[in-house]
């Protein structure tokens, strides 16, 4: 048996290539609230959201995630017009999880509304870079809050239909 939640799981893919159109205010306030509705550990809502759609600082973050990319790509966040960097606060425990749990919650619900979206890592070294602290400082974000990762948002340029084989041997059953 099936329903719409299972089918947005199973068909969500990762966008790497956008356009340049902006995403309505009212479609990324929709993608943050499911973020800030994930569970957590203990409720104690570890994870904050930073939406970014100021182009100045979408690509200064870009430039510093390119600074720890291996491949040193140009634009990390592939031309998203959004990019929304999830932090963790570091006295709970959970932080890390919290922030992955509001993560996906955010892919899930930009999928349901026709916005293309990827998880892109390096959010920690970004945010442990002084450049990247000061972001967070001019904004009011304290120091214990730790990159977790950043979800790029835009309309998709290419449809990406590819479904990857899954690999084996991933569930056990007693």
């Amino acid at each position: 048996m099936t329903n719409e939640v299972i089918e947005n799981i199973i068909n969500r893919r990762s966008c790497k290539k956008y356009k340049s159109d902006p995403v309505p205010q009212e479609l990324i306030d929709i993608v943050v609230e499911a973020g800030l509705c994930a569970p957590s550990g203990m409720n104690r809502q570890a994870g904050i959201a930073l939406v970014v759609t100021d182009k100045e600082t979408r690509d200064k973050l870009s430039a510093l995630n390119s600074k720890y990319d291996p491949k040193k790509r140009v634009d990390p966040f592939y031309n998203a017009p959004v990019v929304i960097p999830v932090l963790g606060d570091t006295n709970v425990f959970t932080y890390i999880y919290d922030g992955s749990c509001m993560l996906e919650n955010m892919m899930l619900a930009a999928s349901s509304l026709g916005l293309g979206n990827c998880w892109i890592h390096r959010a920690k070294e970004v945010f442990e870079d002084e450049e990247g602290r000061a972001i967070l400082r001019e904004i009011g974000i304290p120091d214990e809050y730790e990159g977790i990762g950043n979800l790029i948002l835009g309309y998709a340029a290419v449809e990406n239909t590819a479904v990857p084989e899954r690999r084996e041997g991933r569930l056990y059953k007693k």
